[in-house]
């Protein structure tokens, strides 16, 4: 928390002025919360495993680092190819690379206009007509009651206001640290589109996985019902469960148009995040076969978790610009001294402008202190303070929610991992059962209803097995990005 007000002794003001120094805070870097674990209990070593897709057993790695483009753990040359493309392409990198160069032209206006004089050429002609008597002349000395001049003038004005309390050091302090605050916003941003890339693809392959076995299915009970409809000529089964056979091949069918409408949907997403318009054609397709499940995890420790994560990072920028801010509300409660400066030729006619004569200078300085203002600056000052405790507060949530983002995904890998070896168990024996009622319903030792409940059974369990192998997918990267992108190891500001 920043002091709200302090009476500084004469002494330490003139102090201040001979040595120049910055008054107000000096920002210091947040330290890491006390806590060497994201979860209640110690990190497990590996997750559980299984055959199939997304079935490795995937190992953790605490303290370990993560590779700049680190989507490349899931060796798909398409994936690989579409996220680079959309890095370079995209509008909201655009965007943030163009508020990163504004931010840094701000910091070289504020660097110049604070520390170096400024000076202008004025170059003037006027022609007046004056009152003797505006003059202090009588008429009837002057002989005239009016004078009627031309004046020629040329000069240049300086001036320069010395630093001697730091204002100007913090103003320079506060636009630095947006600078730095804009490059973690371009980093959250590249992170942002390439997660979201990731899990856009998983996703994409997902409804293909889900498509092509709602097609098997449909193609299995077809089949089923052609058989029922030839035990129905035979007089072997009710026509009740022809019906049946009808229903469940027709409530198949109807799940083909949401995930055909999610898929379309998906594909849109992917095209607007590689910069491109929806109704682009020469995007990549995914299936979960085109990708392989990382199976080394690295876990960045939590003292480097709040070092790394472009949020976290942003945060602390924004509370560096809060603390600097204070110091410039602090040093306008302290005395300027200005420094005028001006050099020129002034003349009557315009062939004597330059002559040694009409040479005329000027310098001085004043001390400008403020006496009066309401308490207009003691309340500046408090409300630069509230707002670098709100910064503050800001960024220890920030932090939170990163080590909560850390947290959730461990503990849903463990939870896929789990679920996916059991869906896998479940769906080998719901095939297992299908197979055989199918057999049995042929030779007429099963009845229909038999075989409507095992091929509800399994049509439920394959599904779900789908959407089990593209979790660990989506959870991996969720965890990825969780921990920061691995920006820090690029070796330039943007991505190739």
């Amino acid at each position: 928390m920043v002091a709200r007000h302090s009476t500084v002794p004469f002494a330490m003001l003139i102090a201040a002025a001979l040595t120049g120094c910055a008054v107000g805070p000096d920002f210091v870097r947040p330290a890491a919360p006390k806590t060497d674990s994201y979860l209640p209990d110690a990190l497990p070593t590996q997750t559980a495993g299984n055959e199939g897709i997304a079935g490795a057993v995937q190992h953790y790695q605490p303290g370990a680092d993560l590779p700049a483009q680190w989507w490349g753990a899931f060796h798909s040359e398409p994936l690989d190819g579409l996220i680079r493309e959309a890095l370079k392409n995209s509008p909201s990198v655009a965007a943030a690379q163009a508020a990163l160069h504004q931010a840094r032209d701000t910091a070289t206006a504020t660097r110049d206009s604070l520390f170096l004089p400024a000076a202008t050429l004025n170059l003037g002609a006027t022609r007046e007509r004056l009152s003797s008597a505006a003059l202090g002349i009588p008429a009837s000395v002057a002989g005239s009651a009016t004078t009627t001049m031309s004046i020629f003038s040329a000069a240049i004005n300086a001036t320069y206001t010395p630093d001697f309390f730091g204002g100007a050091r913090r103003q320079l302090e506060g636009a630095n640290a947006q600078v730095d605050y804009q490059r973690q916003e371009l980093e959250a941003t590249y992170l942002s589109l390439s997660s979201s890339l990731v899990t856009t693809a998983v996703m994409e392959a997902s409804l293909r996985g889900q498509l092509k076995a709602t097609h098997e299915i449909i193609a299995a009970e077809e089949d089923e019902l052609r058989i029922s409809k030839a035990q129905f000529q035979a007089g072997a089964i009710a026509r009740n469960a022809v019906l049946t056979s009808q229903t469940q091949l027709s409530q198949t069918r109807a799940g083909l148009a949401p995930l055909e409408k999610a898929l379309g949907q998906t594909r849109h997403e992917l095209a607007i995040l590689s910069g491109r318009p929806p109704s682009a054609t020469d995007l990549p397709q995914f299936t979960l076969e085109s990708f392989t499940l990382p199976e080394d995890l690295p876990v960045s420790l939590p003292s480097a978790l709040v070092h790394q994560r472009p949020d976290i990072l942003a945060a602390e920028a924004q509370l560096h610009a809060a603390c600097a801010a204070v110091g410039v509300a602090t040093a306008n409660l302290y005395p300027q001294i200005p420094l005028t400066a001006s050099g020129g030729y002034e003349a009557l006619t315009l062939g004597q402008l330059f002559n040694a004569s009409s040479l005329v200078w000027s310098a001085g300085a004043s001390l400008v202190q403020p006496l009066f203002e309401g308490g207009a600056l003691i309340a500046r000052r408090r409300a630069a303070a509230d707002a670098f405790d709100q910064a503050a507060a800001q960024y220890r949530e920030t932090v939170l929610v990163a080590f909560q983002n850390v947290a959730d995904a461990l503990q849903a890998l463990q939870s896929d991992a789990d679920a996916l070896a059991s869906q896998a168990q479940a769906d080998a024996s719901a095939q297992a059962s299908l197979n055989l009622t199918n057999e049995q319903f042929r030779l007429g030792a099963a009845s229909h209803l038999e075989l409507f409940i095992a091929q509800s059974q399994y049509n439920q369990t394959h599904l779900a097995l789908i959407s089990a192998q593209a979790a660990r997918f989506a959870d991996t990267a969720a965890l990825l990005q969780a921990m920061g992108g691995g920006w820090w190891n690029r070796k330039s500001e943007t991505y190739p």
